[in-house]
Order: C-alpha cells, then structure tokens, then sequence
C-alpha cells in the first residue's frame, strides 16, 4: 500500500507557493514607488470612544500646508480612479471602512516607473498616504460597508481648472478584477 502526503496529491500545476511579504517584526516588504509615503496611525480608545491623528506639522510629512480638505464616500465594491495630478500631492487619510489604494508610477524618469502598489487602509488598519505627482491613482471599497477617507491635497482646490486627469482603465496595466481569493 501506498501512502501519499496531502503535497503529493495536489497537482503541482495547479498550486503556487507563496512568497513572503512581510517581515518578523509585521512590517511590509513591498518596495514603495517613489516619492510614495505611508505613515501608520496608531488609534486611541477609551470607554467614551476614541481618536486618531491624520496630519501633523510636526510629522515632516510633507512641508506643504493644509489648503483644503474634504471627505470621499465610496459605496461597496465602487472604485474611484484611475486619475493623477500634475501639480499636487495627494495626502489621504482612511477613516471608515476597509480600502484598497491601487498606485502606479508613469513618470518615464522615475526609477520605479511602471510600477505597481497596492495598499490596504483600513478603520482597523488607519494610515496617511502620499500620493505625488503624475502617479496614477485609483481605490476600491473592498467591504461591505460605506467607507470614507479624508484627502488633504498640498493645492488648494482650482474649481476653474482642476489639477486632475483622468485615465482610461484599460490604458493601466492593473485589473481589479482578480476573481475569487484564496
């Protein structure tokens, strides 16, 4: 009698290994585009409720001032994007629900130009993210509630002549449409 492991039987076409992507200590092994910031935000709680930071001066952040901020909602499963800026940094913050920032790098003289990052900022996972010029930009609620984040771009809001383009899905070499997980 034969005995197999559970490894033997799968078939090895259809199975892939994975890779590591985080370290010992928890943190991301993602290389970052460049310019590309992420700053963790730690949450407060105590029995009235509780309080998180978003932007700080003192942070060194991004020496831009706050001219102008305001709210996104994004329903369940809606994306937002694909869209960049030629002048400003995005500053976003997420502040309910569970996001995915997708980030891709088309400026020709960047020495990460073409690539790709995905970034997951969650109520349970609150981040400031920079977002700087001419990266093409786009998120997704991937919950299955309402989720809103707060952008605090380094431009004050031009209603005459927005600073943003929009990109055709189809001309960003990343697909949201990944199917089933794992």
């Amino acid at each position: 009698m034969t005995h197999t492991t559970p490894m033997e039987a799968v078939d090895p076409h259809i199975a892939t290994k994975d890779i590591s992507t985080v370290t010992r200590s928890g943190q991301r092994k993602q290389r970052l585009i460049q310019d590309v910031q992420v700053r963790e935000a730690i949450t407060h709680e105590d029995e009235r409720g509780e309080i998180v930071e978003m932007l700080s001066q003192s942070w060194g952040f991004h020496p831009a001032p706050v001219h102008h901020v305001y709210a996104s909602l994004i329903r369940p499963g809606k994306i937002k994007g694909w869209v960049y800026h030629k002048h400003q940094c995005d500053r976003m913050f997420s502040l309910t629900g569970f996001v995915k920032y997708v980030l891709w790098d088309m400026r020709s003289d960047s020495p990460t130009h073409g690539l790709v990052n995905e970034i997951y900022l969650t109520e349970r996972n609150r981040g400031l993210l920079l977002i700087p010029p001419y990266v093409v930009h786009a998120v997704q609620n991937i919950g299955l509630t309402d989720a809103v984040f707060i952008n605090m771009p380094t431009e004050p809001y031009n209603h005459e002549n927005p600073d943003k383009y929009r990109v055709a899905p189809e001309s960003v070499p990343y697909s949201f449409d990944k199917g089933p997980g794992w």
